[in-house]
Order: C-alpha cells, then structure tokens, then sequence
C-alpha cells in the first residue's frame, strides 16, 4: 500500500450520523411510509440540489408547491433536520483526534447544504479543526464528480498520493480513485484504523 500522510475525511456517516429514516421513522410511526415519502417526496435526487448550492428555503418551496398534501413532513425536513444527525459515529472522533495529537494533517470533503454545514459545525465542535473542508454548496461541485477532489487538492497545493480519503458510499470513494486519491470505503472505526495503518498511519 502506498504510505500518505495527509488524511481526507466525509464527514455524514463517517464522523457524523446522518439518517432521515430517524426522523421521518418517528414523524410516519411506521418505516415502510417513511422509505415512501424518502423515495417520492424528499428523495435523495431533490437533497442533492440543496448539496449543490440551493437554498434550503428554495428547496423547500419546491416540493410543497409539488407535493401540497405533505407540507409539514416536507418542512420537518429543514425544520428537524438536526433529528436526522444524533450524535457522532462511535470511536471515529477519537480516532481524529488522535491523527491530529500526532500531527497528521486532517482534512475534509462533503456533500452538504451551506445552512446545514453551519448547523452541523455549531452542535459538533470538532468538525472545525481540519486543515480545510470542501462542502460542496460552497463550491457548486458534489461528489463523486471529480472536479470537487482536484479543487481540494489545488486550493491546498496537495499531491493526490499522499492522501488516503475515507467515505462511506463507493460511489465517492471511486471519484476520489480516479483523480489519483488513495480511498478506502468506510465500514466501521476498526476497520479504518486498520485501512490506516496499511497506508502507513499506525495509532497504536
């Protein structure tokens, strides 16, 4: 494996959790309507867009001129958001604390809303402390397109092969592959510390 010493996290369900079916599971009482309404109303296509740069507001608006019977599940959306990220991934901030102890530098690439990255920032301190994050409504680029890896690595002056990138969707993990990243699929904290320490990073 090849040896890195630059770290590139995701940040949803890598560091944080994040799981509409928390929320709409508890709006619907019952999981099969929720996955209908995730699918149909608030799918992950029309997430995407506010990913990109839309506002949520906009967003928002959208569906319910779309959807106008489920106008307060299609508000529980910006206005619970917070339901659907309840605490950080056990084990993965001790994890990135510790990289950090070492002096290994961290950074971070996500797919988020603007409005919500600044949500997200205030409730989880440690999400500060990167060298850089990329969030992808800031810069109009989502992953897996490759172009938001190259703008992490130019704006940073970083070479892509000394960088090992952690994500937990395959899809991402392949963008980061082809623009020259060393990227592993996020499964689980001992399962990274080990994808770690095969690239070259040994926290024990």
């Amino acid at each position: 494996m090849p040896v890195v010493t630059h770290v590139v996290f995701d940040i949803g369900n890598v560091l944080v959790r994040w799981d509409p079916h928390i929320l709409y599971d508890r709006i619907f009482g019952d999981a099969a309507d929720a996955e209908r309404f995730l699918a149909e109303i608030c799918d992950a296509e029309w997430n995407l867009e506010q990913d990109r740069g839309r506002p949520m507001a906009e967003g928002i608006a959208e569906r319910i001129e779309r959807f106008p019977d489920w106008v307060d599940e299609i508000r529980a959306w910006d206005e619970r958001w917070h339901e659907m990220v309840p605490g950080p991934i056990d084990g993965m901030v001790e994890i990135l604390e510790t990289l950090r102890a070492r002096g290994v530098p961290t950074w971070a690439i996500s797919n988020f809303s603007s409005e919500k990255f600044a949500e997200t920032l205030a409730r989880f301190p440690f999400l500060t402390g990167f060298r850089d994050t990329v969030v992808s409504a800031h810069v109009g680029l989502v992953k897996p397109d490759p172009a938001i890896y190259r703008l992490f690595l130019d704006r940073n002056g970083l070479d892509a092969a000394d960088c090992l990138f952690v994500d937990d969707l395959a899809a991402n993990v392949a963008g980061a592959r082809a623009v020259g990243l060393n990227a592993v699929l996020f499964t689980s904290p001992a399962a990274f510390v080990a994808d770690l320490a095969a690239h070259g990073v040994a926290l024990a």
